[in-house]
């Protein structure tokens, strides 16, 4: 697809960058409802993957499998499941990795999770104490489960050569100004190198709103041997209430210009429209600085995840039905 031309002063990112979304469990018998819909329109336009988030210590873990189980089951995008490990045994998170790679999960985001609100004891954080060990544990119950791949030898039906064992994709968490509990920047690159050191593969962003934050901490962490791609994460805001809400959550600096704008618009559709504008700007900007691809926090509103894609020349109209 050729990208189309420039829209309100938006250059369309070039054809073929990769995007992504994340999705989460339903959490009402509404949402439920919708989900199924929610799940078929954000596969129709071909993302890279689709990732399901997941409560600390499993709490959603039911129910993120069962959304896990239905992409793959009636899509053909491959899905990325959240693991978290903070408040499990070593036993629990080795069986919850077991079920998703049963359900045909190959693509994991693991990360360590926040502890248990007023947990102050080391046993409540569990036995895995950073995504490094979760990472870890995931490629060995892997490598337990297909330690290596037979590959048929055209014209002996009964041979079969060793090939490599099947590939899987971990994504870390990327903190582009810093771990909301990390002690300094360059705490932030050390983990990160070691997340990479115990076998990630990808890195996706938690929310940022600056793209310059974004450059500089992928040239920080370049310089100090990270290899691996990290995709910026962005979140169509389309309301105060709701960027109100992502500041308390990341601890990020006000984008003044997006909070004025929505606190004056008088409607929804106007406070729709300036965050799908702002979103698609802001992606355009981050792929031309040289980020890998952008991946979208949905927040299970597939319409306005899509139409971010289509102010930036990526899909050529959002699906309606």
């Amino acid at each position: 697809m050729s990208a189309s031309p420039s829209i309100d002063g938006i250059a369309p990112c070039p054809a073929g960058t990769p995007f992504s979304f994340e999705v989460y469990p339903p959490r009402n018998e509404a949402a439920a409802r919708s989900l199924p819909e929610t799940i078929r329109l954000l596969a129709s336009v071909r993302p890279e993957f689709i990732s399901v988030t997941y409560g600390a210590g499993g709490s959603s873990h039911a129910s993120s499998l069962d959304v896990v189980t239905n992409i793959v089951r009636n899509t053909e995008v491959p899905v990325m499941a959240h693991l978290t490990c903070v408040g499990s045994s070593h036993e629990q998170a080795a069986q919850m990795i077991r079920e998703f790679l049963d359900a045909g999960v190959r693509q994991f985001l693991a990360v360590r999770g926040d502890p248990p609100e007023g947990s102050a004891s080391d046993a409540a954080l569990g036995d895995l104490r950073s995504s490094a060990e979760l990472v870890q544990l995931i490629h060995r119950i892997q490598a337990e489960r297909a330690p290596y791949r037979e590959i048929p030898v055209p014209g002996l039906p009964h041979a079969s050569a060793v090939g490599r064992r099947e590939r899987v994709t971990i994504a870390v968490a990327a903190f582009p100004n810093g771990h909301p509990r990390s002690h300094s920047l360059e705490q932030d690159v050390d983990t990160l190198l070691a997340k990479q050191a115990a076998g990630a593969n990808l890195a996706i962003t938690q929310l940022f709103f600056h793209a310059e934050d974004y450059f500089a901490f992928a040239q920080r962490v370049r310089d100090a041997g990270v290899l691996f791609p990290i995709l910026p994460g962005i979140m169509p805001v389309t309301s105060p209430a709701r960027l109100k809400r992502m500041l308390e959550l990341s601890g990020e600096d006000l984008p003044s210009g997006l909070g004025i704008r929505l606190e004056v618009e008088p409607t929804d559709e106007g406070r729709r429209e300036i965050g799908i504008d702002h979103a698609a700007r802001f992606a355009e900007r981050l792929v031309a600085g040289g980020a890998p691809g952008i991946h979208l926090y949905t927040f299970n509103q597939p319409h306005t995840a899509l139409a971010v894609l289509e102010r930036c020349g990526l899909i050529d109209a959002v699906p309606t039905s």
